[in-house]
């Protein structure tokens, strides 16, 4: 065996190297550790951050707003409420917590048999003045001219833009027909953007005025079988929100909210017992808009219940592909569940 003195000195060297590459490199994935620790740290306190700022808007805006009455004819300068999509669902229980507060009603859908049932409800229970348009959103920009018509004169202080569609249940995009297409276009996206023309002039006169768009949780992100529909309430939501900026932000006093709910036990999520039973966290439309109304004035930005703004916390925390995988084995489940499936 040869001793160390036989060893070349080039292979001395190559060791000596060695140990110095090693003790510089160490020291680096020591800098490499305290730089992980830090974006640890910083990932984790934002989480945290985040969840104590949710938790602090949520009781504000859905449980201490609860606590207070309303007066919005005072508060938004006007004795009138104009709901779309009011007969039925989500839009029908707002207009009973706005008459509650003494807002006489504009409803506006399609059918007038429900229309008129609607009106002698909201006149019999609240003692409230109503007004019943007839009209399909469904035609688009020809019926706005006559929409316009009914709402002259009248000192309106609250816009819900209410009407919405969805597909009858998940699909993939070859199978929405052309109707369905268009009925999102100008159903979810034209109405919102144009019934908010017709009123906005009339609340800029009197700096006073409440718009409330109803998007939905859809509008996280895209979502594969409900994709036409989560696009159109992207709309509705990020339309919503610059306007938000620009009348509120900008001392005009008008307040536009957007709220994003999940799902509701209504007509629209009747396809499947497991989006239209109510649960905790699926709350009837009574409920959702009992919560919902008492947050107007305290948040500009809401899902309208509890158990959706710990949903919205939680998906927003989820990276895209995580997000989209999860939803599209959902509605790909939820599919499955579609009794007498009929595609196109």
């Amino acid at each position: 065996m040869p001793s160390i003195l036989s060893v070349p000195v080039r292979a001395l060297g190559t060791v000596d190297s060695f140990g110095m590459l090693f003790s510089q490199y160490s020291s680096n994935f020591k800098t490499l550790d305290d730089i992980l620790a830090v974006i640890g740290l910083i990932f984790v306190g934002r989480i945290a951050l985040s969840a104590v700022w949710n938790i602090c808007v949520g009781i504000r805006s859905m449980f201490w707003s609860r606590l207070w009455k309303k007066n919005f004819e005072k508060r938004y300068g006007g004795k009138w409420a104009v709901v779309t999509g009011c007969t039925d669902g989500i839009g029908k229980a707002y207009c009973h917590e706005l008459a509650k507060d003494g807002l006489n009603i504009v409803l506006i859908s399609r059918s007038m048999d429900k229309l008129n049932a609607v009106a002698e409800e909201l006149k019999s229970q609240h003692g409230v003045e109503t007004e019943v348009v007839q009209a399909n959103f469904v035609e688009g920009e020809t019926l706005y001219p006559r929409i316009d018509k009914h709402l002259q004169g009248k000192e309106i202080s609250v816009l819900i833009n209410n009407v919405g569609v969805m597909i009858s249940h998940p699909k993939y995009y070859d199978e929405v027909t052309d109707f369905e297409m268009w009925s999102h276009i100008n159903v979810n996206m034209a109405s919102m953007a144009v019934m908010t023309k017709l009123i906005l002039p009339g609340m800029l006169k009197k700096n006073k005025g409440a718009i409330v768009n109803i998007a939905s949780i859809a509008a996280t992100g895209p979502i594969p079988l409900l994709g036409i529909y989560a696009a159109s309430k992207a709309f509705v939501e990020f339309l919503s929100l610059s306007m938000n900026s620009e009348y509120y932000w900008g001392h005009r006093g008008i307040t536009i909210q957007t709220v994003t709910p999940a799902y509701v036990s209504t007509n629209m999520t009747s396809f499947s017992k497991w989006t239209h039973t109510p649960n905790p966290a699926t709350p009837t439309p009574a409920q959702f808009a009992a919560s919902a109304v008492s947050t107007i004035g305290y948040t500009d930005f809401t899902t309208g219940f509890w158990a959706h703004g710990i949903m919205k916390w939680i998906v927003d925390l989820m990276p895209r592909a995580v997000y989209m995988t999860f939803m599209k084995m959902q509605h790909m489940f939820l599919r499955s569940t579609v009794k007498n499936l009929h595609t196109s």
